[in-house]
């Protein structure tokens, strides 16, 4: 018994497929990486919205009976306390978005060489932006003077967080080139573990 013209149609279409694939040179996954890539990477810079940045900073400074070592040590703790529970539950009015959305919308920096804490907001607002970094670190300051008659340490603001001018997300361009590089990549690595075809 012979199988019918329909079962037989998909085993020679998969054979035809086989064959074409057979064919192509054996370098053909790296240029088709590299178009992959671009095309991720232009989607993503055509798509996704501009995300901007703004960084206000405050410094420990040591009370008069104070050792002013101590104000480095301190400015460290402080630090690790911006993204806190209760420091971003204080700034929410402030910063005008939940504590769930700040957790993700703020990160501190310091020094280990100077009593200095940096807060930096992100939104892909520019005003938003520069109006959480100054109630986070507004927060932390407030937090800092309820207990500095015992730390003997207390922050101030240096400077203030300012709207910025150009975002810092990745442009149409520079994601394009990165989205091509990582598809290159991606390309030379599937050549070099692919199995080699042997002649017969």
């Amino acid at each position: 018994m012979t199988d019918s013209p329909e079962k037989q149609r998909p085993s020679v279409t998969s054979r035809r497929l086989r064959t074409a694939l057979t064919r192509l040179p054996q370098w053909w996954p790296l240029p088709a990486c590299v178009l992959l890539g671009t095309v991720s990477g232009l989607s993503y810079g055509l798509l996704a919205s501009p995300q901007y940045e703004s960084t206000s900073y405050a410094m420990a400074v040591a009370e008069d009976e104070t050792n002013p070592a101590a104000a480095l040590g301190f400015a460290q703790s402080y630090g690790r306390l911006v993204t806190s529970d209760a420091t971003l539950s204080y700034a929410q009015g402030a910063a005008g978005e939940p504590v769930r959305a700040l957790r993700s919308q703020v990160r501190s920096e310091t020094s280990p060489d100077s009593p200095m804490i940096a807060v930096t907001g992100t939104s892909d607002k520019p005003g938003k932006a520069a109006d959480i970094a100054n109630a986070v670190i507004e927060a932390v300051i407030v937090s800092s003077g309820h207990v500095s008659k015992d730390t003997g340490v207390k922050l101030i603001k240096f400077t203030h967080a300012m709207k910025p001018d150009q975002p810092v997300s990745p442009s149409v361009p520079l994601g394009t080139a990165v989205g091509a590089a990582a598809g290159g990549l991606l390309g030379g690595l599937v050549l070099l573990v692919r199995p080699r075809r042997t002649e017969r």
